[in-house]
C-alpha cells in the first residue's frame, strides 16, 4: 500500500505527520511525506529515514519576520499554497491509494485525489476550528448550551465565507483546468464530514462539540530516543529541576521582551532557568549561571527533568509536557493556543495566562500555581493517562481502509 502525507505549517503540523510516517511504515506501507521545505523538516524525515517532497515556500520565510503576517500576506499565501497542492501532490500522490491531509486549509489536496480516484482523508490536531453549534469560530469551545446556536450558526457560516474568500476563486480555478466542478463551501469540502482527530481524548474531549463524524485516534507522537547534549545534562545535573521556556515556532508572536520576563519570573521563585532558542531566538539577558540556552532538543527525555514548562500551547507541547507529567504554564498568543491554556487550567495540570504580553509579576504569579506539589501531583496523575499508541491506530485505519 502507498500513502501519501501532507501538511504546510510549522513543526506542530509536520511532526505529528512523520510520526505517522513511522507507524504506516511499520505495518507496510510505502509512505510519502509532502511538507514545507525547511531545513528542520528535512531533517525531522531524515532522521527516521525518509526524505522529504518540498511543498510551497518554507514556513520559517513566512512567519519568522520582524512582525506577524497581515491579512494581505494571507491573501497572498492562500492561493500560492492552493497552486502548490496542485502540481507537486498530483505528482507525488501517483500510486498511491491514498491521501491524508492536514495543516493550514489544506485546500487542494482532496481535489488531487478526488482527480487521482484515490482515498482522502483529512486530519486536525484539535476541534477549536469545526463547525459546532456548541461554541463560535474564534472563542474556546466550551459545555454544549441550547443558548444563542442561531447566532452560531451565522457565525460559522460567516467563517466557511471568510474561508471561501481566501481559497475559493484559485481552487475552483485548479478543479476546471482538471475538468472538476467548482465546490461552493471551501471548508466543508476540505475537512469532509469525518475529519480524524489526531489529539488525545483527556487532553482535548470531542464528544458532543461538533456534529461531524469525528475518529479521535489519539495523538500522533513521534518516539525521540536522542539523548540530551552533553552541556545540558551537565546543566541539569548542577542543581535543582529548571523551569523550561520556549515558543516553538513562534517568531512574530512571540510576547515581546519574553526571554527578559521569563528569567526574571523564574528568578523570582527562585529557579534556574532552561531558555530554549526557538525561531523567536530567545538568548538570556546576563552571564549568569543558572540560566542555560539550548537549541532543537529531545522534549521527551528533557521535561520530566524540569519543574515546570513555559510555553506558547500549541498542541504538540501541550502534549509532551502533560505526557512527562510536568506542570504547565501556557502563554497563548493565536489559532488554538487559548483553548489548550483553557484545558491545561481545567485539569489543574498548570495555569493559563490569560494575557498574551507577561509581565514579571504576572508570570511569577503563574508559576507560583504551576509550582506547588499539588499541581505537580496532578500533572504526574494525569500523564499515566495520555495514550501513545495515536500514530499506530490511524496507521492501523489508514491500511485497513
Amino acid at each position: 500500500m502507498r500513502v501519501l502525507l501532507t501538511a504546510w505549517g510549522s513543526r506542530g503540523d509536520v511532526e505529528p505527520l512523520v510520526g505517522l510516517a513511522v507507524g504506516l511504515r511499520e505495518l507496510g506501507a510505502e509512505v510519502r511525506v509532502c511538507a514545507p521545505p525547511d531545513e528542520e523538516f528535512a531533517a525531522l524525515l531524515e532522521r527516521v529515514g525518509m526524505s522529504l517532497v518540498p511543498l510551497g515556500p518554507t514556513v520559517h520565510s513566512v512567519v519568522a519576520g520582524t512582525r506577524p503576517p497581515t491579512g494581505e500576506d494571507a491573501f497572498r499565501l492562500a492561493p500560492a499554497l492552493v497552486a502548490a497542492r496542485f502540481e507537486t501532490l498530483t505528482a507525488a500522490a501517483e500510486g498511491c491509494d491514498v491521501l491524508l491531509a492536514t495543516g493550514l486549509m489544506p485546500a487542494g489536496a482532496r481535489d488531487v485525489a478526488e482527480k487521482l480516484g484515490i482515498r482522502y482523508v483529512y486530519a486536525c490536531f484539535h476541534i477549536f476550528g469545526l463547525p459546532s453549534r456548541h461554541f463560535a469560530p474564534g472563542s474556546r469551545p466550551g459545555k454544549p448550551s441550547p443558548e444563542g446556536e442561531t447566532d452560531k450558526r451565522v457565525l460559522w457560516e460567516q467563517d466557511a465565507q471568510r474561508v471561501n474568500g481566501l481559497y475559493g476563486e484559485a481552487l475552483n480555478t485548479h478543479r476546471a483546468a482538471i475538468g472538476l466542478p467548482p465546490v461552493d463551501n471551501v471548508r466543508d469540502h476540505v475537512f469532509t464530514d469525518q475529519p480524524w482527530l489526531a489529539a488525545d481524548a483527556t487532553l482535548c474531549p470531542s464528544r458532543g462539540m461538533t456534529d461531524l463524524d469525528i475518529v479521535q485516534t489519539g495523538a500522533w507522537i513521534l518516539p525521540d530516543d536522542r539523548p540530551l547534549p552533553e552541556g545540558l545534562e551537565a546543566f541539569l545535573n548542577a542543581g535543582t529541576p529548571p523551569v523550561y521556556v520556549g515558543f516553538g515556532s513562534m517568531a512574530a508572536h512571540a510576547p515581546k521582551g519574553i526571554a527578559r520576563v521569563a528569567i526574571e519570573a523564574c528568578r523570582a521563585q527562585g529557579r534556574r532557568v532552561l531558555l530554549a532558542r526557538g525561531w523567536a531566538d530567545l538568548a538570556p539577558v546576563d552571564d549568569a549561571d543558572d540560566c542555560f540556552v539550548v537549541g532543537e532538543v529531545n522534549q521527551q527525555a528533557l521535561f520530566p527533568r524540569v519543574a515546570a514548562v513555559v510555553h506558547h500551547g500549541g498542541a504538540g507541547t501541550t502534549t509532551t509536557a502533560a505526557r512527562a507529567g510536568a506542570p504547565q504554564v501556557v502563554v497563548p498568543r493565536i489559532a488554538d493556543q487559548p483553548y489548550w491554556a483553557a484545558r491545561v487550567a481545567e485539569l489543574g495540570i498548570g495555569s493559563a495566562h490569560t494575557d498574551p504580553t507577561p509581565t514579571v509579576a504576572s508570570l511569577s504569579t503563574a508559576l507560583t500555581t504551576a509550582l506547588t506539589p499539588e499541581t505537580r501531583s496532578r500533572a504526574q496523575a494525569l500523564s499515566g493517562t495520555i495514550r501513545t499508541d495515536g500514530a499506530t491506530q490511524a496507521a492501523k485505519l489508514l491500511v485497513s481502509g
